[in-house]
């Protein structure tokens, strides 16, 4: 196996596993070469706990996603989530003169840089910068103002912002797995690239990835990122849950609620029974599925009230107009979507992520979101590094071709 500069890889190093994912870059875009899906271990609600396990857990899905790509991995862009994501939204802006001029590509570099500067406490640091809207001479709703005329710019930039700590230990994990971090991406950011639609972000939508530790959101109003946040409820909460009620080991609950949970209640016969394995050597009990709904439901409940709440303090609960899209594994759970309805009264849907060139059944699944929204913003961000590179190339050769003349 050879490395090869036409691929990227992308890493997903979440609570419950942790996915690699390698795909070839085309004259018709991206197509899926290979990956692998491992347990994690190490890692918990977006915070490396045991850097060795998490090492393994990352070592493994890279050799293995190589083996089926028949190629070696040597950088990789990795997701970042969890507790610790915070949004917060800055205005900032810069003088063009007393007298009207074309807004430059440097001019709106300076405006966000000016916006940006915010004050941070020490522990944190910014992972992206999303402008919501330029206001030219104090008319707002601008998307670009390049080459408008003007006397002042302004900007409304939302910026994400990460635990500088629990970033970098993402990053040591990697680069102790043998593999260069080339960006790190907040993952409500990228699962909303891979599934929401234009008319959905621009009516008003709001992404949830609710994976094992946490629940990533990510919200867009008239085409831009309004608001990102994190509800600390994830699907592990529901295994332990029904680990606790039916008095059975984690693994086995976790089995059980994938294969017989629902959140609501009343729509599971009361005839229904399920095999319950005990802890211990003690033999298994049958149980009424029901019992296992009444269990799951209260839990569900909490974590769309928790959404509906967050998004209600943040006061862009009443721009959903589009409602919410619910992605990441726990998304799955049966029943979900209509506890989301009832609770947020807004219309819910599951994510399916933009199918790539190849990609397998199993990956256009709403827990391969944040997987697949990866492989497309890395290709965006090579496709515009080369270009760039191309441009700056260009300019080079035209300045030596004239030295040389």
């Amino acid at each position: 196996m050879k490395p090869q500069n036409n691929t990227i890889t992308v890493l997903d190093i979440g609570s419950a596993k942790t996915v690699a994912l390698i795909c070839e870059i085309g004259d018709s875009g991206l197509r899926y070469r290979g990956h692998a899906s491992i347990e994690s271990r190490g890692s918990r609600k977006g915070i490396i706990t045991e850097l060795d396990k998490a090492v393994q857990s990352v070592h493994r899905a890279v050799t293995e996603a190589e083996k089926v790509a028949e190629c070696t991995v040597g950088n990789a862009v990795v997701s970042i989530g969890g507790p610790h994501i915070k949004g917060i939204t800055s205005r900032g802006g810069i003088s063009l003169g007393s007298r009207p001029r074309e807004v430059s590509r440097e001019d709106i570099r300076n405006c966000v840089e000016k916006a940006r500067s915010v004050t941070l406490p020490p522990d944190r640091e910014i992972l992206h910068l999303l402008p919501q809207e330029f206001i030219l001479d104090d008319q707002p709703g601008v998307r670009d103002p390049a080459g408008m005329m003007g006397c002042k710019l302004e900007v409304n930039l939302h910026l994400v912002t990460a635990s500088s700590s629990a970033m970098q230990n993402v990053i040591t994990v990697a680069n102790r797995a043998g593999v260069h971090v080339d960006n790190t991406v907040y993952e409500a950011l990228v699962a909303a690239d891979s599934t929401l639609r234009a008319d959905e972000k621009e009516l008003g939508v709001c992404l949830a990835d609710i994976g094992a530790g946490s629940t990533d959101l990510m919200l867009y109003y008239e085409g831009m990122a309004i608001h990102s946040g994190v509800v600390p409820v994830g699907g592990d909460h529901f295994t332990n849950d029904v680990a606790v009620g039916l008095r059975t080991p984690l693994v086995e609950a976790e089995k059980i609620k994938k294969a017989f949970g629902h959140t609501v209640s009343s729509k599971v016969p009361e005839s229904n029974e399920i095999e319950v394995p005990a802890v211990g050597d003690r033999p298994s009990r049958l149980m009424p599925q029901r019992f296992l709904a009444e269990i799951l439901e209260p839990r569900a409940v909490e974590l769309c009230e928790l959404m509906r709440d967050h998004l209600q303090h943040a006061g862009v609960l009443d721009l959903c107009g589009a409602g919410m899209v619910l992605a990441g594994g726990g998304s799955r759970l049966t029943g979900l979507g209509e506890v989301c309805e009832q609770v947020l009264k807004r219309p819910i849907r599951m994510a399916s992520p933009v199918p790539l060139s190849r990609l397998p059944v199993q990956l256009a699944e709403p827990e391969f979101a944040t997987l697949v929204g990866l492989a497309m913003y890395a290709h965006r961000t090579t496709v515009a590094r080369i270009s760039q590179d191309n441009g700056l190339g260009s300019r080079l050769r035209a300045i030596w071709a004239k030295l040389g003349a």
